[in-house]
């Protein structure tokens, strides 16, 4: 009787929601918990067995911080299912690196100078330059790039691998554009920029340049920045 009441408390909930489920896990019982409840609960749902329906389900931890091959064991249980892939770990915790590198992403370093030939600039978070970036010189940081000057060189934000990140400059003539790991060349023949553009990966994984004035309407976070 008393196994019976102990199996009967719960630690992993499933909510449906209109992009998938989101999975909540208990955050004071033990890992070990955790893993065998979610074989248990996902083996009781016959409709993702019978759906060919690929489902998305986020996972969310509460207060509990996991550790990469903790996070790679929930994924190994949810790979069982044939129909649940795994989409965001959503928790409460971070670690004290994890914090620190959030607060560099978010700093804004504002420079007044210019960029000669043979230098590399690199910065963590966003940056602010006045000045130029002349032909043969590189400047690159982990967030947005913004330009009150010319850009004739290189320019790669995002550099760790923010996709949304964008580059914009008041004169727009570079010799090669990177966001993220995707690189644009000026072209062999035209020309291509102009006064007061930016450029932004689209969702077709190009690099596209557009003037200024769409910059909110194309990265919408960017106007409370």
């Amino acid at each position: 009787m008393g196994a019976k009441q102990a199996r009967q408390i719960q630690h992993v909930w499933i909510k449906g929601t209109r992009d998938g489920l989101t999975f909540q896990l208990d955050d004071q019982c033990s890992f070990q918990t955790i893993k065998a409840e979610l074989q248990d609960r996902l083996a009781e749902r016959p409709e993702t067995a019978n759906s060919d329906a690929m489902i998305e389900a986020d996972i969310s931890l509460g207060n509990r911080y996991i550790t990469q091959n903790q996070r790679l064991e929930l994924e190994a249980i949810f790979a069982q299912s044939l129909h649940i892939q795994v989409g965001q770990f959503h928790s409460n915790v971070i670690t004290k690196e994890e914090a620190l590198n959030e607060q560099k992403e978010k700093q804004v370093t504002q420079l007044v100078k210019v960029i000669r030939s043979g230098q590399v600039e690199e910065f963590h978070g966003d940056v602010v330059l006045i000045g130029d970036v002349n032909q043969g010189a590189t400047l690159k940081a982990t967030g947005n790039i913004h330009i009150v000057g010319s850009l004739r060189g290189i320019a790669h934000a995002g550099s760790t691998g923010r996709e949304d990140a964008v580059i914009s400059a008041s004169f727009m003539r570079p010799t090669q554009l990177r966001i993220a790991s995707i690189i644009r060349r000026a072209p062999d023949e035209e020309e291509w920029g102009g006064s007061l553009e930016f450029a932004y990966l689209s969702e077709d994984g190009d690099i596209h340049l557009e003037k200024v004035q769409k910059l909110g309407t194309i990265r919408p976070k960017l106007r409370h920045h």
